[in-house]
C-alpha cells in the first residue's frame, strides 16, 4: 500500500452558500465570498427588529448595501427559514439521521464497509453530547438506549461512562466529554472510501451530521487500497482514534550508544586476578567464552541508530561505577543463551499474609535486594543475597576513616547493624511504585500522596521529596544510566527529573487519562508511557516531545518493556494481550495473547531472545522473541505501510502457573534466572 504526501483532509460540503465550518474559503479575501442568501438575512433582520434592536438591524444593512425591504417581503418565506433553523435543532432528527447513517454504510460495498463503519462510533458520540448540551434530555437517554450497545466492545466503557451524562451541568469538568468535545477524533481513510462518504453526505444534506464531521472529526487520508476488518481492529481502540502518519514520523535514535572501552581491557586481567588462585586450567575457558560471547562482539560497533554521545548529558562514571560493571560483564559470561531449547530457571518469591496490602515489589539490577510496597505507606526492602543490609557508621566513627584508602567505601558501612530487612518510613499514602538507581544506593518511591521520594540505601533515610505532581503518581522509574528518572501520574502527565533538582526537567503532556506506566529506553535518551486512554506514547527527554503514538490496545496500559537493543517495545495491560512496536516507524508488529486477565509485568531476557509476562491470571508465560523478529520483513515497512501483524500461537513457549498468586514484578538475573515476585491470594 503507498501513500502520498498530502495533508489529512476534511469533509466539505460543495454548497458554495455555506460559509460555514472549517472552510478554505474563508482565507480569502472578503469580497470574494458569496452573498448571503437573502431570505436568511430576511429572517435575521426580523429578530432583529422583533427585540427592538435599531442600531444592529442599521449596521447590518448598510454591510450587505440592503435597502428597506423587510416588510416587503411575504410572511411565509421568512417562517419557512426560521423553520429551517429549528429543525436543525429538533431532538428527533438525530436518531433518524444517525439511522441513515447505519444504513448506507451497511449497504455499501464489503471492501469499504469497514472503513465506513469507523466513523460511527464518533458520531454517536458528538450525537448524543449535543443532546446532553440542548438540554433534549429524555431524547438523549433513548438515543443511548437504541445506539449504545451497537458501538465496538472496546468503547463499551467510555460509553457507559457517557450514559451518566444526561444534563448539560454534568458535561462540565467531565474528562470524557471534555476530550471530545476540544479534540478531534482521528480516522485513517483510504480516499476512495473518503469519496464514498463524501458523495453521501452531499446527496443527503444532512446538516446535523455534516457539521459534526465537519467539527470533531479529522481524516488522514491515504492512496491505495481500504483496509479490512481485522487491520482496523488492529489499531482501533483509543479514546480518540488512531495515529496519523505525521504522529510517528519524527526520526527516533532508538540504537544503543557505544559502551565505555573501561569494560574491556580490565576485564581480562579481573579474571587473571580473581581465578590466579585457582586451578590454571579454569582461566581459559571463560576467556573464550568472553570472545564468542555475542555481547562482547557487538559493543565495540558503532550502531547507525544511535544517539550522539552529547546529544543527551549523561553522568560520568566514578571509578565505582566502573567496577560494577567489569563485575556484570565478568558474570555475563557465565550467562546461559535462552532459546526454545534452553528455557531459563524460574525462581518465585510469593508473599504470603499480605493479600490486599502489597501493592507493588521490585529487583534491582544485580538481583541483590527486594523492595516492596504496601498500601499502608510503608516500604520494606529485603536483601536476597546470604550478606545483610548494612547502614553507614555515624558521624563520629567515620572522622576516624582515612578518606583515601581503596576500600573507603566498604569502611563506611558498620556490619555490626547489618539486617535482613529494612523498613522505610515517610509516605502519608499507598505506595504504588518504586525503583532502585543502578548502583544499587538509592530508591525512588512514588504514593497516592502526589510525591516521589528519594531514599538513600546507605543511610536508610529519605533525602529528598519531590512535589509537582498533583495527584496520585503511579509509577517511577530510574534511567539505565541513572541521575535521571521519570514519573507517572493521574493528572495526565509524565515527568522527568533529576535526583539533585526539586522541579522537574520536562513534563509531558498529550495524554487524555491517566498515565499508568512509564519506561525509559534502554539509551536513556526517550522515555514511554502507557496511558488509560490506550494509547503508548513515547517522548524524547531532550526536546520534550512526543515522537511515537501508537494505537491498538483495548483497555488500560499497566507495563511496558524494551528489547535489548532498543529497537522494539513491548506493553500489557488489562486486555490481556501484548503488543510489540517497531520505533522505527511506531508500527505494531506483533500480537501475543495468551493470558487472561490485567498483565502487569513483562521482562525481556538478557540476551534479548525471550519475553516473559506476569499476569493477575497467576501465570508466568514465556514468547520466543527472536521468532517474532526473524519472521518480521521490516526493510519493506515505512511510515506509511504498515506490516502485517503476527499472531502465531506458536510464539508461546511455556505457561507457568502460580498456586493463587498473581504477578507483581519479574526480572532477569545477569545469568538469565528468571525471579519472579508474587503475592498470594486464597480467593483467586
Amino acid at each position: 500500500m503507498e501513500s502520498d504526501n498530502k495533508d489529512p483532509v476534511k469533509v466539505e460540503p460543495t454548497n458554495k452558500e455555506d460559509t460555514g465550518g472549517e472552510n478554505a474559503k474563508s482565507k480569502q479575501d472578503d469580497s470574494n465570498k458569496p452573498a448571503p442568501d437573502k431570505s436568511t438575512v430576511l429572517a435575521v433582520l426580523q429578530l432583529l427588529r422583533k427585540y427592538n434592536l435599531k442600531g444592529t438591524e442599521e449596521t447590518l444593512r448598510k454591510e450587505i448595501n440592503l435597502p428597506d425591504i423587510g416588510i416587503s417581503e411575504p410572511e411565509s418565506e421568512v417562517s419557512s427559514v426560521l423553520s429551517a433553523y429549528k429543525s436543525e435543532g429538533d431532538p428527533n432528527i438525530y436518531e433518524e439521521s444517525y439511522s441513515d447513517l447505519k444504513k448506507f454504510i451497511e449497504g455499501a460495498l464489503d471492501i469499504y464497509k469497514h472503513e465506513l463503519g469507523m466513523i460511527l462510533y464518533p458520531v454517536f458520540v458528538h450525537m448524543y453530547l449535543e443532546l446532553v448540551y440542548n438540554n433534549h434530555e429524555s431524547q438523549a437517554i433513548r438515543f443511548m438506549e437504541k445506539y449504545g450497545r451497537d458501538q465496538e466492545d472496546y468503547y463499551q466503557d467510555d460509553v457507559k461512562r457517557l450514559s451518566h451524562v444526561t444534563k448539560k451541568d454534568h458535561m462540565k469538568g467531565n474528562e470524557l466529554t471534555d476530550t471530545f468535545k476540544s479534540n478531534e477524533f482521528i480516522i485513517r481513510m483510504s480516499r476512495d472510501t473518503l469519496t464514498i462518504l463524501k458523495r453521501h453526505l452531499q446527496d443527503k444534506k444532512q446538516s446535523i451530521l455534516l457539521n459534526i464531521i465537519q467539527e470533531h472529526l479529522y481524516f488522514d487520508m491515504y492512496e491505495g487500497v481500504a483496509r479490512n476488518k481485522q487491520q482496523i481492529k488492529a489499531t482501533a481502540g483509543s479514546m480518540v482514534g488512531e495515529a496519523t502518519r505525521q504522529d510517528n514520523k519524527a526520526k527516533v535514535f532508538y540504537g544503543m550508544m557505544k559502551e565505555p572501552d573501561i569494560q574491556y581491557v580490565p576485564l581480562e586481567e579481573e579474571d587473571d586476578a580473581a581465578e590466579g588462585g585457582g586451578e590454571p586450567g579454569a582461566d581459559k575457558p571463560k576467556k573464550k567464552k568472553a570472545k564468542k560471547d555475542p555481547m562482547f562482539s557487538k559493543k565495540p560497533k558503532s550502531d547507525p541508530n544511535a544517539p550522539p554521545v552529547d546529544r543527551m548529558p549523561l553522568p560520568i562514571l566514578k571509578d565505582a561505577d566502573k567496577l560494577e560493571k567489569i563485575k556484570a560483564m565478568r558474570e555475563a559470561t557465565k550467562r546461559v543463551t535462552l532459546g526454545p531449547e534452553c528455557l531459563p530457571s524460574i525462581c518465585c518469591y510469593t508473599l504470603l499474609n499480605a493479600n490486599h496490602t502489597v501493592t507493588c515489589a521490585e529487583i534491582s539490577e544485580d538481583s541483590s535486594i527486594l523492595a516492596v510496597g504496601f498500601s499502608d505507606s510503608i516500604i520494606k526492602v529485603w536483601s536476597l543475597m546470604p550478606q545483610k543490609l548494612r547502614a553507614m557508621k555515624s558521624a563520629e566513627q567515620l572522622q576516624d576513616i582515612d578518606q583515601e584508602a581503596e576500600d573507603v567505601l566498604a569502611r563506611i558501612m558498620d556490619d555490626r547493624n547489618a539486617e535482613t530487612s529494612r523498613v522505610l518510613l515517610g509516605h502519608s499514602g499507598s505506595i504504588f511504585n518504586v525503583a532502585f538507581s543502578p548502583d544499587r544506593t538509592l530508591l525512588i518511591s512514588c504514593s497516592e500522596d502526589a510525591t516521589i521520594r528519594l531514599w538513600s540505601l546507605m543511610t536508610w533515610t529519605c533525602l529528598v521529596a519531590y512535589k509537582g505532581h498533583i495527584f496520585p503518581v503511579w509509577d517511577v522509574k530510574f534511567a539505565p544510566h541513572g541521575y535521571y528518572f521519570a514519573s507517572a501520574s493521574c493528572d495526565r502527565t509524565a515527568r522527568l527529573w533529576a535526583t539533585d533538582q526539586h522541579q522537574p526537567l520536562r513534563i509531558f503532556t498529550g495524554h487524555f487519562s491517566d498515565v499508568d506506566c512509564v519506561q525509559f529506553h534502554p539509551n536513556s535518551n526517550y522515555v514511554a508511557t502507557g496511558s488509560s486512554d490506550r494509547t503508548v506514547r513515547l517522548w524524547d527527554c531532550v526536546t520534550g516531545s512526543h515522537v511515537r503514538l501508537m494505537t491498538g490496545h483495548k483497555g488500560p496500559i499497566y507495563s511496558l518493556t524494551f528489547s535489548v537493543d532498543g529497537r522494539f517495545l513491548a506493553s500489557g495491560g488489562a486486555d490481556s494481550r501484548i503488543l510489540l512496536w517497531d520505533l522505527a516507524h511506531g508500527h505494531l508488529v506483533a500480537e501475543l495473547a495468551g493470558h487472561s486477565s490485567t498483565i502487569h509485568t513483562m521482562a525481556f531476557s538478557r540476551d534479548g531472545n525471550i519475553l516473559s509476562s506476569g499476569s493477575l491470571d497467576c501465570s508466568v508465560k514465556l514468547w520466543d522473541f527472536t521468532k517474532v523478529t526473524e519472521e518480521m520483513n521490516l526493510e519493506d515497512v515505512n511510515v506509511s505501510h504498515n506490516p502485517d501483524i503476527k499472531k502465531d500461537s506458536d510464539y508461546l513457549l511455556r505457561s507457568y502457573a502460580t498456586k493463587n498468586s498473581p504477578l507483581l514484578c519479574l526480572h532477569f538475573s545477569r545469568r538469565n534466572v528468571l525471579l519472579a515476585v508474587s503475592m498470594y491470594d486464597s480467593s483467586v
